[in-house]
């Protein structure tokens, strides 16, 4: 074949047009990699058909073809010491070996009816910030129970991100149904299956009690709690009686961790329609005018957006006949990207309006952009056995840290350059435009909420998904989460969580 060239993803960078001469071996191609990255040929890993690339391969019996995207890995710089164990190669590791090597996402053990929790705590694991703020937690496991369940979980994320294989969370379970007894229920076949939704409650619950707030530059805060700063939005409410228009209109604030989204009639419905219905009700109260049970209008608009907005869609309705908690399985179409500008108060629509033009102005650029070259990466394919986005798994808790902090100072000098309101960008934790991306969805599939099975379904990355079935976990195409709609037995989307867009 004559000589061709590819394109190699390495270290977060994307080395385009390298000339690969197909006709000699694979250490010429890695001795080429050298001189471009510095990453001697002996460290480098190059993803390649039935595994890693050998100095010895037959570069023509891989297939590659022009425009061919390859993942490399490897540091540049000195070699370390000689290893006091014996270098192992990947032919000789096992899957769990190989699976930490490359950073893959590890699962979670069922320990009986417990993928309920296991798909919240996948789910939850998609705030960076969250567990940022755990880490920095000084306390030690005492005697206060819902202290000890944010550093268990603490823990739990700690061993997830170091394992290489699925984790069996013991010390979370224990501590979950020590101070949640209800998760503690039994029937004579073990423990019974609980309602992920009432999970994700109580857990976030007792974290907003027990994990403090974070600073702008990653520190602690302890005057404030986590969960309102990055996690609670605000309603303004009105209340004003049908019956009596003369008695006038009362105002409050209520707090929220969930959007409730009551689903609509219909075949099928959409998300957005059902929080816009949500947001006016009509309840029945006494009247001090009347004197009697009297019709009121309750309509709320958001005063706060948290940077994380967790939907909630309410699939499960009690049925007294057979005391169970009956599915909706209707369809509810629900965005990758969310604008919640329009169900907000006026107030603060006007204050999000900078950094909402800013991101829509972005958008439309990148949109350009990928058009213009839809037409190149389709005649690049990605290597065969290998994904070229792999490398985007989570990065090392102390990576992580520090790319928030530099995020947030970023993020700050953009807002004020753009004019976003101060009452805004010193509100650590708020959402400052109204759009959000999807990056976590937690899916039931079944006919109760006592029953079925959960799955956990989160983005790493730009754009990579992966699905958390207890201690399997695989990589899923965004197309797969668009069919966890509903409209049958399959996986239903039964929360959604949603992380504020960034500026750029």
């Amino acid at each position: 074949m004559p000589v061709i060239k590819v394109n190699v993803k390495w270290g977060g960078k994307k080395l385009e047009n390298i000339e690969l001469d197909t006709d000699q071996p694979g250490i010429v191609f890695k001795t080429q990699l050298y001189t471009v990255t510095g990453v001697p040929p002996e460290r480098q890993k190059i993803m390649a058909k039935g595994g890693m690339l050998k100095d010895d391969a037959d570069m023509n019996s891989l297939g590659w073809k022009e425009g061919q995207q390859i993942m490399m890995m490897g540091t540049a710089g000195e070699l370390p010491k000689a290893p006091e164990k014996q270098t192992m190669f990947v032919e000789d590791m096992t899957d769990a070996q190989i699976a930490q090597a490359l950073k893959l996402p590890a699962g979670l053990v069922n320990m009986g009816n417990t993928c309920y929790m296991n798909a919240t705590l996948q789910c939850l694991r998609a705030i960076p910030e969250l567990q940022s703020a755990l880490v920095k937690m000084p306390s030690a496991i005492g005697v206060d129970g819902r202290e000890n369940l944010a550093l268990s979980m603490r823990t739990l994320f700690e061993e997830l991100e170091k394992s290489g294989d699925s984790v069996p969370p013991l010390v979370f379970l224990q501590v979950l149904r020590s101070v949640f007894p209800q998760f503690s229920e039994m029937d004579r076949g073990g423990y019974m299956q609980q309602d992920a939704e009432e999970c994700w409650g109580q857990i976030v619950h007792a974290l907003g009690a027990k994990v403090p707030g974070l600073t702008r530059e990653g520190e602690l805060n302890t005057d404030k709690h986590f969960v309102d700063q990055y996690m609670t939005g605000e309603l303004l409410s009105m209340l004003s009686c049908d019956e009596a228009p003369e008695e006038g209109s009362t105002t409050s604030v209520d707090t929220f961790n969930k959007l409730r989204v009551n689903i609509g009639s219909g075949v099928s419905t959409y998300m957005l329609t059902d929080i816009a219905k949500g947001l006016e009700e009509k309840i029945e109260k006494n009247s001090p005018t009347l004197n009697r049970s009297a019709v009121y209008t309750k309509k709320s608009k958001i005063s706060r957006l948290p940077a994380y907005l967790a939907i909630n869609f309410v699939r499960f309705q009690w049925k007294p006949e057979t005391r169970t908690k009956a599915k909706i399985l209707k369809k509810v179409k629900f965005p990758f990207d969310l604008d919640m500008s329009e169900f907000c108060t006026p107030e603060l629509q006007e204050k999000l309006r900078p950094a909402k033009l800013r991101l829509k102005d972005v958008e439309e650029k990148k949109a350009a952009e990928r058009k213009a070259k839809k037409v190149k990466l389709d005649e690049g394919p990605v290597v065969a056995g290998g994904s070229d986005t792999m490398e985007t798994a989570p990065p090392a808790q102390t990576d992580v840290d520090q790319k928030n902090v530099a995020s947030n100072l970023d993020q700050l000098e953009k807002m004020k350059e753009i004019g976003v309101d101060p009452s805004l960008y010193n509100d650590i934790g708020a959402n400052v435009s109204g759009q959000y991306d999807l990056v976590a969805v937690l899916t039931h599939i079944g006919r109760a909420a006592d029953s079925g099975h959960y799955i956990g379904w989160v983005k790493h990355g730009e754009d990579q998904w992966w699905k958390f079935d207890d201690d399997k976990v695989s990589q899923i195409k965004p197309e797969d989460v668009e069919k966890l709609e509903g409209g049958g037995d399959w996986h239903t989307a039964y929360i959604a969580l949603y992380r504020t867009k960034k500026i750029e």
